[in-house]
């Protein structure tokens, strides 16, 4: 399967750092560089289209950013963010300042809102879903999809946190069918 995975536009939430987990925050007002990011991206999905399904989480910011494209999506609960429990609309420095070294070194042995242990299983859920299916595109979050590269090079979530998905990037995957044995 491969898929193409688009991190949602910023919201007021992401430029101030602040964690938005299950929030249903919106989007902010879009500059031209963020338009001029679109169209980029815009280009890169027309050479990797056609594509089978386009889905969004179930909060609003993904499925805005999907209109930003131009893109009607289907709704699907898997790919919700994490959900950071009382961190959410706290400055992300206060998660570090609390579980820096788990949350870097081995996050799924951390529970917030909801256990990492649980992100990874929605992510494999996921995967088990849509595996026949050969082109997919996605629009989500941020903690969800440094999960699903985390999962799809090492085998688990523990090196997600290593990862950096700034808000509208577009990253492809080729994931192999047989990821959990």
């Amino acid at each position: 399967m491969q898929i193409t995975l688009i991190r949602h536009l910023p919201t007021e939430w992401n430029k101030k750092t602040w964690l938005q987990g299950r929030r249903d925050i919106e989007l902010s007002p879009l500059t031209d560089e963020l338009y001029l990011g679109i169209a980029e991206n815009a280009q890169r999905l027309k050479k990797l289209a056609p594509f089978e399904l386009v889905l969004a989480s179930t909060l609003k910011r993904t499925h805005q950013t999907a209109q930003l494209y131009g893109h009607a999506c289907q709704t699907e609960g898997l790919l919700d963010e994490l959900d950071f429990g009382l961190f959410e609309g706290r400055p992300k420095e206060e998660l570090f300042e609390k579980y820096r070294e788990l949350w870097i070194h081995n996050p799924k042995d951390l529970v917030l809102g909801e256990s990492i242990k649980n992100l990874e299983e929605r992510v494999v859920l996921f995967i088990e879903k849509y595996k026949k299916l050969s082109n997919i595109l996605v629009f989500g979050h941020g903690s969800w999809i440094r999960a699903m590269i985390s999962y799809s090079q090492f085998g688990d979530v523990n090196h997600m946190n290593k990862i950096i998905v700034e808000n509208n990037a577009c990253i492809t995957l080729a994931l192999n069918s047989n990821l959990r044995e």
